[in-house]
């Protein structure tokens, strides 16, 4: 099988920042250059990993995995809007043979997705839509989480089925690194009343916030955010960025030493790195797919520290 991977942050601030992190040319440099060997490559299928931010997935329903078998991007702040090419036919077989290796993804005949999978496969892929994708959701925004363990079988378990279809695959992986988004996505019961019931309903709670609203929402706060930091409002401390916790997952990484995340303890990695370091089940998913598919160990093209784009950012890849 041949196989590469991708792993990558995103943010929504990538669009809005009010002062330019210092090593910008740096991190657009080293996605360049990853699209570009990803073009080189043509994968003739992508298996996306990533997760959600209340704009397809809601606490009324929450999956630990979801396979999508159709999907449509929103247009959230930092997103691309339109519609995944999913190849249904092979996402059902996908989650046939994923049961038959005792795995149980949901499924979804209509996947919403944000920016948390639009924006790396827009960077990467040139497009939403320029290849054939099989969407993977990862529940990362709220308890209880699945054990690393599970998602580093997820991925072994889907490299297993690519391995008898004879394509080039591609496994890319959205989000983290260390980051605390709970301004814009607050936990259960530290929301203002129409937010939390948007977040549980998707709407259909009398109560809630509106589609549109919401996204107006996360629109505005996330300009007023990008200028807190700019003006001392919102420090690298309060935003949970810290690159001891991040290098410590990537020395992991890079040796391939995937099973030793089996034991980490996410409650203290929330504590270190914030919530948005849930978002790394998906690199654990897709360098566990890679890995099983006999490809080299990952090697880091870019990370640092970037408080004016609310994250730390990590590039990742592997031939």
């Amino acid at each position: 099988m041949n196989s590469r991977l991708i792993c990558a942050s995103h943010s929504p601030l990538l669009y809005c920042y009010k002062r330019e992190p210092d090593r910008w040319d740096e991190l657009q440099h080293a996605l360049t250059t990853q699209s570009e060997a990803i073009a080189a490559f043509d994968p003739e299928l992508v298996i996306a990993f990533g997760s959600d931010h209340f704009n397809g997935f809601f606490l009324k329903m929450m999956p630990s995995f979801c396979v999508g078998f159709q999907a449509t991007a929103v247009g959230d702040i930092g997103g691309f809007p339109g519609h995944l090419d999913v190849p249904a036919d092979l996402a059902k077989d996908l989650v046939a043979d994923l049961r038959k290796q005792s795995m149980d993804p949901s499924v979804s005949y209509r996947m919403t997705v944000d920016h948390a999978f639009s924006q790396t496969l827009h960077l990467m892929l040139g497009s939403i839509s320029a290849r054939p994708v099989i969407p993977i959701f990862i529940n990362c925004i709220n308890p209880p989480y699945v054990p690393f363990r599970r998602s580093r079988l997820l991925g072994e378990a889907v490299a297993r089925f690519c391995a008898r279809l004879g394509k080039r695959v591609l496994f890319l992986a959205s989000g983290g690194m260390s980051h605390h988004p709970r301004r814009y996505y607050p936990a259960l019961g530290e929301a203002e009343e129409s937010v939390e019931a948007w977040q549980i309903s998707g709407g259909d709670d009398p109560k809630s916030l509106s589609k549109q609203q919401w996204l107006e929402r996360l629109l505005h706060m996330h300009h007023e955010g990008a200028e807190m930091i700019v003006r001392g409002e919102r420090t690298p401390a309060q935003m949970f960025l810290n690159a001891d916790a991040d290098w410590r997952f990537l020395n992991t990484l890079k040796e391939n030493k995937l099973d030793e995340y089996d034991t980490w303890d996410q409650e203290a990695l929330i504590a270190e790195a914030g919530i948005g370091s849930m978002e790394l089940h998906a690199w654990i998913a897709a360098a566990a797919a890679h890995r099983k598919a006999g490809g080299k160990s990952p090697q880091i093209s870019f990370y640092d520290v970037m408080p004016e784009i609310g994250i730390a950012a990590g590039v990742v890849y592997a031939d």
